[in-house]
């Protein structure tokens, strides 16, 4: 004890001359050596991109990825950031949530666009999420449930804030195979422009103008659209190259496999070879010449007001191909590459347009895929499609027999299932029973996983797993059934044995590429780090310096971030 209290004193002495003499040196060795600058933050980019390939699973990017050239997906993996635990963090996934969430960094439960179509509670009459009747395309014939305007979305988007902070002086242009693909990332201030497969054109709406700016008829004029009647669809690469693919009569019903020639029945070009071109390369094709054509028109990334422009650009096709065929398929493999060589070209366009050190790229998709049925069970996976139509009656006279309430569930627009709560009240029954028994019937039929009730969301219940979260933020209190199926891993709504399909909350269906490329902004890097697609919004929002979304919920990736 002594002897340790002896040592004390001589320690404490020795660092305080330590310090001291350090206090004295430093501002001599500070005077005697020129100090480094502090870095300045990078200037904002002249130009964000913002691109979706419809229909994505991330495994495809992976698995394809050797075969990719060196300036489309590459680059992005390459000279980018790319995460592999990337998700579209809700549970029911098709394009037009999965479009929403990139530019709102919110979820359906506040952003209420809870599918492609819904059933409006009170009139009961199916709604098309981008629907306005008030609007019309320009030039274009409008049908009454033709996407025109984004009427239905609840929130503002990244573009919407870039707009405001800018004075209305950001310009805001998006471009899409679907008019959901479009109005969706465009928001409330920006600019849609769509392909019309009556006529092969784009076109945007009264919504956003009366008439189109000259740039458009200039384009449409040309008709470039006409330029692949007679064009045939053939792989890119050498037989061996897709070998590990599907064989070509995995699915029995789909016959017409390459070669694809574009024409009509009565061959001329009319809407029936326009609507052709939606299941080929040849759609994204136009939507990368025409997003050119976008670029120049409206002169994007050279905003003389001197602040940043975005360009969205949603590519349509992969999601035709994957619901005909499968993403097993020979015809998603080559759709893939093709898309691999038309991005290289854009980037090398926006190079040379802009230079490399002036815009950032985010590529990303609405979802992902399921394999075809018949590919999965080769497999010894139980997989199936279930006749939606047929499921719901049988649960409608399970329930009248139950109960004595005729059609009890009163509509449908799977997975939501709507009940008829005044009849249901009229014969005195309560709600959360018939909730409870049909859950009960539904579980107890092939391919159903999990059903959740209106009286379980609305009181907060759940087991607290993921599909429990995922599910949640895909229910709008307002807009959403009244029962929320789940199906099986591998399992989806349909009829038949066509193609393939997505909506589930697994991964297979919410894990998407997220590859962001910026040479002055972004850190090249492959992260593992779990990142959802709304990270986006509030990441482009940082780098952009201007407030995120209101309805935003994301994250700043700062990992990626220089």
């Amino acid at each position: 004890m002594t002897h340790s209290l002896r040592k004390k004193p001589r320690a404490a002495a020795f660092f305080l001359t330590f310090v001291l003499t350090f206090a004295l040196a430093a501002p001599l060795s500070a005077s005697a050596a020129p100090q480094a600058p502090l870095a300045q933050p990078a200037a904002q980019p002249k130009l964000v991109v913002v691109m979706v390939v419809d229909g994505l699973p991330n495994e495809q990017v992976q698995r394809y990825r050797e075969q990719f050239g060196q300036g489309g997906f590459r680059r992005l993996l390459d000279s980018g950031a790319s995460f592999s635990n990337a998700h579209q963090a809700h549970g029911i996934t098709v394009t037009a949530i999965g479009h929403t969430a990139v530019l709102t960094g919110a979820y359906p439960y506040q952003h209420g666009i809870i599918g492609n179509n819904w059933i409006d509670p009170v009139s009961g009459q199916s709604v098309y999420c981008t629907e306005d009747r008030a609007s019309t395309y320009i030039g274009e014939t409008t049908k009454p449930d033709d996407g025109t305007s984004p009427k239905n979305l609840r929130v503002d988007t990244l573009g919407d804030q870039l707009r405001y902070a800018t004075g209305n002086a950001a310009r805001v242009v998006t471009v899409a195979g679907k008019d959901r693909g479009a109005i969706l990332l465009a928001g409330k201030t920006g600019t849609a422009y769509m392909y019309m497969e009556g006529s092969g054109n784009f076109a945007s709406s009264t919504f956003y103008m009366q008439s189109h700016p000259r740039w458009v008829q200039s384009y449409a004029a040309a008709k470039p659209q006409d330029r692949y009647y007679g064009k045939t669809w053939t792989p890119l690469l050498a037989d061996a190259a897709y070998a590990g693919d599907a064989p070509d009569d995995t699915i029995p019903e789909v016959s017409n496999r390459f070669p694809l020639t574009m024409g009509s029945k009565n061959n001329v070009r009319d809407g029936d070879y326009y609507l052709k071109l939606k299941t080929s390369p040849f759609l994204d094709e136009l939507t990368l010449d025409f997003a050119r054509a976008a670029v120049e028109g409206e002169n994007l990334g050279r905003n003389p007001a001197g602040v940043p422009d975005l360009l969205g650009v949603s590519l349509s096709a992969h999601d035709y191909v994957n619901h005909k065929y499968g993403p097993e398929s020979r015809m998603s493999h080559d759709h893939l590459q093709r898309l691999d060589r038309m991005l290289a070209n854009f980037f090398t366009y926006l190079d040379g347009r802009l230079g490399k050190d002036n815009f950032v790229v985010v590529l990303t998709a609405d979802h992902g895929f399921t394999n075809a049925p018949e590919f999965s069970q080769g497999r010894h996976i139980d997989a199936m499609r279930i006749p939606s139509k047929k499921l719901i009656a049988d649960l409608n006279a399970h329930l009248a027999g139950k109960f004595g309430i005729d059609k009890a569930v009163r509509i449908a627009s799977v997975p939501n299932l709507y009940l008829d709560y005044p009849q249901i009240d009229k014969k005195g029954v309560a709600r959360g029973a018939v909730e409870a028994e049909a859950a009960r019937f539904l579980l107890d039929q092939p391919g159903i996983a999990n059903v959740y009730t209106r009286s379980q969301f609305e009181a907060g219940g759940g087991s607290g797993t993921r599909m429990d979260l995922l599910m949640r933020r895909a229910w709008h209190r307002q807009l959403s059934g009244d029962l929320m199926m789940v199906t099986k891993p591998y399992v989806f709504y349909g009829s038949g044995s066509t193609g393939s399909s997505h909506g589930t909350p697994y991964a297979y269906d919410t894990n998407v590429p997220l590859l962001l490329m910026g040479q002055r902004w972004i850190k090249p890097g492959y992260y593992g780090q779990y990142a959802e697609v709304q990270d986006l919004a509030p990441t482009l929002a940082h780098l952009l310096k201007v407030r995120p979304p209101a309805g935003s919920e994301g994250r700043v990736l700062t990992e990626l971030l220089k």
